[in-house]
């Protein structure tokens, strides 16, 4: 990790209680909100206003594994919440991306709502940054690096 990122590891803990309301208004679980977070990294634009942003280039390559998450899901009865039913032939058919349900419509619209959540969060985190007083300093930061 570089040094402006390291900077801003506080400031991610205290965004991430303030985000919690829009995740759980979102489509996703905890779970899978932290796997999209693991797969996008933050950055900054250092044009004429600078500002944060999130690179959510690799979001499309890691929602299989957010599908597993949700397929994997308990649900309030005390079952698995599965939206493919056909078994292990359905499983085989999602991991390859041929089953209608995973690799259509839905998944393109997750990532689309993922990358929304993605850069609302790094406005929020960088109006915190403002808010404290600490974004100049990342800012000067990455601007060393």
């Amino acid at each position: 990790m570089s040094d402006w990122q390291d900077r801003i590891v506080g400031a991610r803990m205290t965004v991430d209680t303030r985000f919690e309301d829009r995740v759980e208004a979102s489509s996703f679980s905890r779970q899978e909100w932290g796997l999209v977070m693991t797969a996008t990294e933050f950055d900054i634009d250092t044009s004429d206003e600078p500002r944060l942003y999130a690179d959510t280039s690799k979001l499309a390559d890691i929602m299989p594994e957010v599908e597993k998450v949700s397929e994997r899901t308990p649900t309030p009865g005390g079952g698995v919440d599965r939206e493919d039913s056909r078994g292990m032939l359905g499983s085989i058919l999602s991991t390859l991306g041929l089953s209608g349900s995973s690799s259509g419509p839905d998944r393109a619209e997750r990532v689309r709502e993922a990358e929304e959540l993605t850069q609302g969060y790094a406005r929020e985190l960088q109006s915190y940054l403002e808010e404290n007083g600490s974004w100049e300093d990342v800012l000067a930061a990455y601007r060393r690096e």
